[in-house]
């Protein structure tokens, strides 16, 4: 899907939801993972939280998406990794 074609208008801010069991390197990975795509990203972009029993974690990342490319890419980075149980 081409720019033209995306629903999005560019910039814009789009929250990335990741879900993995709650380990305690899990945010910084899921943070690395997306820092390669968005290096600029600040540490109030990134909310998390713990599910009800504490074993699993789901980490809120809002970025400042410049392409439907750029998403794409932190999708499939995200994506590829076993330790990521979810993307959305």
């Amino acid at each position: 899907m081409s720019e033209s074609e995306s629903l999005l208008k560019f910039p814009c801010d789009f929250p990335i939801k990741v879900m993995g069991l709650g380990n305690a390197d899990f945010e910084a990975l899921v943070v690395a993972l997306v820092r390669e795509h968005v290096p600029d990203l600040g540490e109030a972009a990134v909310r998390s939280r713990r599910s009800q029993g504490g074993k699993y974690l789901a980490i809120t990342v809002t970025v400042r998406a410049t392409s439907q490319e750029q998403l794409d890419a932190i999708y499939r980075s995200l994506s590829g990794r076993d330790d990521i149980l979810m993307v959305l």
